[in-house]
């Protein structure tokens, strides 16, 4: 079986009160909340990765065309 063990999220009473009053306000439960975050979290860093991956360098006949557009001189 290959997936994260989650580890759980360690809060104080403050944060765990805010946190209650936004799954409250968005009619969830608490534990729903903080799976939901973790998602967003997760699928956020998911797309940053995949944005700073290198950028591919054009192919043999993509710079062929790119150089014949170019004007001579």
């Amino acid at each position: 079986m290959t997936g994260k063990v989650q580890q759980p999220v360690r809060m104080t009473e403050g944060q765990r009160a805010y946190e209650a009053k936004r799954a409250a306000k968005a009619g969830v439960s608490l534990e729903k909340w903080l799976s939901m975050k973790t998602q967003d979290r997760e699928a956020l860093a998911a797309r940053t990765a995949k944005a700073a991956e290198p950028v591919k360098k054009p192919g043999f006949f993509a710079r062929l065309l790119e150089r014949a557009q170019k004007p001579i001189g």
